[in-house]
C-alpha cells in the first residue's frame, strides 16, 4: 500500500496517498490543505482578566411612548 499523508485545512482532515499529493500540490494549496505535520497548534490559556476586558456592556432598552405611536382618529 502507498504511503498515506494527512492533510488539513483547519476544519477538515483528509487522508490521501503521497503520490497523489505530490502530483497535485498546487491544487491542494489552492484549496487550503497543508500536511498535518507542518501545522503547528498553539494552545493559549486565557486569563479571567483578559476575558473581562473584552466583554461588551449592554445598553438599557429605551422605553417607547405608546401614546405617540398610536394613530390619531
Amino acid at each position: 500500500m502507498d504511503d498515506m499523508i494527512k492533510l488539513t485545512n483547519g476544519k477538515k482532515t483528509i487522508i490521501r496517498s503521497k503520490i497523489q499529493y505530490e502530483a497535485n500540490v498546487k491544487h491542494f494549496k489552492m484549496r487550503g490543505f497543508t500536511p498535518l505535520e507542518d501545522v503547528k497548534t498553539e494552545i493559549k490559556k486565557s486569563k479571567i482578566s483578559d476575558i473581562v476586558e473584552k466583554v461588551v456592556q449592554l445598553k438599557p432598552k429605551k422605553k417607547k411612548n405608546v401614546k405617540k405611536t398610536k394613530k390619531k382618529d
